[in-house]
């Protein structure tokens, strides 16, 4: 079996796409996933599979929407390839101030970024690196207010979802309980 990260996107936020974690972890289980966990509301999932990624997830949106009416982008990571974003972080100085730092997790490389509309949206306190799986984005004045992060998937010409590394951190630290 493969060791899984799932990320959802745009679930249980402002009272939208509601998805208990129990129903969600009900339905991985139903997909045949086994060590299924979930952290917080906002749809991070670790599990086990047989299946193959592309499979996995198109059966985790079309159950979710068949169960609740919506289908939410789902991002699958194997546990290596989330540890390799986790471990590639440009911003080390930065985990002391968690809710600052950003993994924006890419469904795809981002083959033409618009790397001008990038610099023009950022702010001066703002850094980021993009890589072939991730941009990795240092807000320290908040992201609330970030230009660059409400754009962030226009520029890249990809769909992404995003986590804070204490999301990430907390995410990673299930990883290596349930699988290493």
């Amino acid at each position: 079996m493969t060791a899984y990260i799932a990320l959802l996107r745009g679930i249980n936020v402002g009272g939208k796409n509601s998805l208990p974690m129990r129903d969600l972890r009900d339905i991985l289980q139903s997909l045949g996933c086994g060590q299924v966990k979930t952290y917080i509301q906002s749809g991070n999932i670790v599990c086990h599979s047989d299946a193959k990624p592309e499979l996995l997830r198109a059966k985790i949106t079309v159950a979710i929407e068949q169960k609740f009416g919506f289908a939410p982008f789902v991002l699958l990571l194997s546990a290596t390839e989330f540890q390799v974003i986790v471990a590639a972080n440009p911003f080390p100085e930065a985990i002391a101030m968690p809710k600052s730092l950003h993994v924006v997790f890419l469904a795809r490389p981002a083959v033409n970024p618009d790397r001008a509309m990038l610099e023009a949206l950022r702010s001066p306190t703002e850094r980021y690196v993009l890589t072939a799986n991730a941009l990795y984005l240092n807000a320290p004045d908040g992201i609330g207010g970030s230009r660059l992060a409400g754009r962030l998937e226009h520029c890249l010409g990809v769909a992404t979802t995003a986590r804070n590394w204490r999301t990430v951190s907390a995410v990673a630290a299930i990883v290596h309980r349930s699988f290493v």
